[in-house]
C-alpha cells in the first residue's frame, strides 16, 4: 500500500519536524531572553551578609520566601516528572530542603542535568538510525573495529564479545542504618538523599572526614614558596630542573613490528586476580611483579575541594592478568621508593587516560617521573573520534557502560565501598586492550598534510609533551588576583580601584 497520500501517513512524517521547530523557536526566543533577563537580575541580589541584613525586613524577607518556595516546588516537579524520567528513576530534589548545603543542592543539580542530557544524545542516536533507515546516512568509519559511531540506546550489553563476562550488570548496593559510617565519621542519611534512586550514597564531599594529614600522620608544606624537585637535577645555569625524559628521544618509545598484532582482551572483571594495596609489603609484591611486565596501565583518584594543593587518593594499576589499587594515603610516604624506578624505566610501556594532571600529581605527591607513555586520550585525538572520555572509549571498543556516578566522589572515604572500587578498576582494568585496538587502527591510518609524522609516532610526541610536564606550586603575588579578575561577576572596576 502507497502511503504518499495518505493524510495521516504525512502527518505522522511532519510531526518531528513541527517538533524541532517548535523547540528552536523556543530556544531562540522566549527561554533564551527569560535565562538572559533572569541572570540579569539575580546579580542585582544582594549575597552573604548583605542578604542576611536585608531578610529582616519584611519587604524582602517575603518576596524571597515566595521565590523559594516556588523553586522548590519546579525543582521538584522537574525530579519527578514522568515526562522526563521513568517513574522508576526519577531523580527526586531533596525533602530536607532546610537543612541540605548548597554543594549537595548543586550535585543534584549536576546529576539531573547529566541524565538530561544523556537522554538527549539517546534520542539523537534513535533519530540518526531512522534517517539511515530511510537512505539518509549520517558519516561514519565503515571500520568495524571500534570506531563506527553507535546508533540507538547505549546498552550495557552487547555483541562486542566482552559482554559476556557480566561486566555491565548492575552493581548491588548497600542499603540499611541510619547512617552511612565512612572512616569513622557518619553521614546522615537525609543528607544524601538527592542521588538517583538505587545509586551508592556518596556524595562528593564528606564534611566529617578526618584530615589525611592528620590521619596518616602526611607532611603537607604549603608555604608560600615554589615547588622543589628534590629528585631532578637542575640545568648549568642553575634556573631550571631538568626532566629526566629531555636525555630521551620520543622515536625509541614508539611500537616496532607491530604489523601483525592481535589485541588481547582482557578477562572479566570477577575473574580477574585484585589487590587492594594497603601495607608495605603488599607494595613491595607489587613492585617485584611490575619489574617482571612490560606495560601497564595507571590511574589515579584525587581529591581537590577545599584543599590547596589537593592530594592523590589512589592509584589503580593494571596488568594484562591482574588490577590493583594503592592506598595512596596510607602509603603516601612509600609510594617513591617503591614505584619510581618503575615508573621512569624507559623499557616499560605506561598506558594512561588523560594523564595531564595525573603526570603533576605524581611528581607533587611520590617524586614519580614518567617516560614511555601512551596516552589513550591523545590517541583518541589523533583518530578524530566522537568523543575522547574514557567513557567513550569504554562504550565503543569493549561495550561497557561506565559508571559516572563516582566520577566526583569523594575518594578520601575509608573504608572504600565495593562499588567505588569497582568503578576505580573499571579505569584501568581495559585500557591495554583499548591500547592495542587504538595502535592497530593508527598504524593503518595515513599520514595528515598538517603533520609531519606517522599517526602513530604523533600519538607518542604529544604524550611524551605531557610527560615533560613540571608540577609548579600556586604562588601567592601581588598581581595574583588577576588570573579571576573578568570571571567573577562580582569583580568589578571598584574593587580593581580598591
Amino acid at each position: 500500500m502507497n502511503n504518499d497520500n495518505d493524510p495521516i501517513a504525512m502527518e505522522a512524517q511532519s510531526e518531528p519536524s513541527k517538533n524541532a521547530q517548535s523547540l528552536q523557536t523556543l530556544a531562540s526566543g522566549p527561554l533564551s531572553s527569560s535565562i538572559s533577563s533572569l541572570a540579569s537580575s539575580s546579580r542585582t541580589l544582594p549575597s552573604n551578609q548583605d542578604f542576611h541584613f536585608f531578610n529582616n525586613f519584611d519587604d524582602f524577607r517575603l518576596p524571597i520566601d515566595r521565590i523559594a518556595k516556588t523553586s522548590d516546588s519546579l525543582l521538584q516537579f522537574i525530579g519527578s516528572s514522568s515526562k522526563t524520567w521513568d517513574p522508576n528513576n526519577a531523580i527526586h530534589f531533596p525533602n530536607n530542603i532546610d537543612s541540605i548545603t548548597d554543594d549537595e543542592a548543586y550535585r543534584w543539580l549536576v546529576d539531573m542535568n547529566d541524565d538530561i542530557l544523556e537522554q538527549f544524545d539517546v534520542s539523537v542516536d534513535e533519530f540518526q538510525e531512522k534517517e539511515e533507515k530511510t537512505g539518509r546516512l549520517f558519516g561514519s568509519d565503515p571500520d568495524n573495529n571500534g570506531f563506527k559511531l553507535v546508533q540507538g540506546k547505549k546498552k550495557k550489553k552487547g555483541d562486542s564479545g566482552l559482554m559476556s563476562d557480566s561486566v555491565c550488570e548492575s552493581l548491588s548496593r548497600k542499603e540499611g542504618g541510619s547512617s552511612n559510617s565512612y572512616s569513622g565519621a557518619k553521614v546522615k542519611k537525609g543528607a544524601l538523599t538527592m542521588v538517583t534512586t538505587g545509586k551508592a550514597k556518596v556524595p562528593f564531599h564528606v564534611p566529617t572526614i578526618r584530615k589525611p594529614q592528620e590521619e596518616y600522620n602526611i607532611l603537607v608544606n604549603n608555604s608560600n614558596q615554589p615547588f622543589e624537585h628534590v629528585w631532578l637535577q637542575r640545568s648549568e645555569d642553575g634556573l631550571r630542573f631538568v626532566h629526566p625524559l629531555e636525555k630521551l628521544s620520543v622515536m625509541d618509545f614508539v611500537d616496532k613490528d607491530i604489523a601483525n598484532l592481535e589485541p588481547i582482551r582482557p578477562p572479566s572483571i570477577e575473574s580477574t586476580p585484585f589487590k587492594l594495596v594497603e601495607e608495605v609489603k603488599d607494595l613491595k609484591e607489587l613492585a617485584a611483579k611490575l619489574r617482571n611486565v612490560d606495560e601497564f596501565a595507571v590511574d589515579l583518584e584525587h581529591n581537590q575541594y577545599r584543599s590547596f594543593q589537593g592530594l592523590t587518593c589512589l592509584m589503580q594499576i593494571s596488568t594484562r592478568t591482574e588490577d590493583f589499587i594503592v592506598d595512596t594515603l596510607k602509603l603516601r610516604i612509600h609510594i617513591g621508593p617503591y614505584l619510581r624506578e618503575v615508573f621512569k624505566d624507559p623499557m616499560k610501556k605506561k598506558v594512561m587516560h588523560g594523564s595531564d594532571k595525573d603526570i603533576l600529581w605524581l611528581q607533587r605527591d611520590f617524586g614519580i617521573y614518567l617516560c614511555n607513555l601512551f596516552d589513550t586520550g591523545q590517541a583518541s585525538r589523533v583518530l578524530k573520534l566522537e568523543r575522547n572520555s574514557l567513557e567513550h572509549l569504554l562504550q565503543h571498543y569493549c561495550g561497557v557502560t561506565a559508571n559516572k556516578e563516582y566520577q566526583n566522589a569523594d575518594w578520601r572515604v575509608r573504608p572504600l565501598p565495593d562499588e567505588m572500587l569497582r568503578y576505580a578498576r573499571e579505569d584501568t582494568h581495559y585500557l591495554l586492550y583499548i591500547y592495542d585496538l587504538m595502535r592497530i587502527k593508527l598504524l593503518s591510518m595515513p599520514k595528515e598534510p598538517i603533520h609531519f609524522d606517522a599517526p602513530l609516532v604523533e600519538v607518542y610526541k604529544r604524550s611524551s609533551d605531557v610527560c615533560m610536564q613540571l608540577y609548579e606550586k600556586e604562588l601567592l603575588m601581588e598581581n595574583s588576583y588577576l588570573h579571576i579578575y573578568g570571571f567573577v561577576t562580582c569583580l568589578d572596576t571598584q574593587y580593581m580601584v580598591a
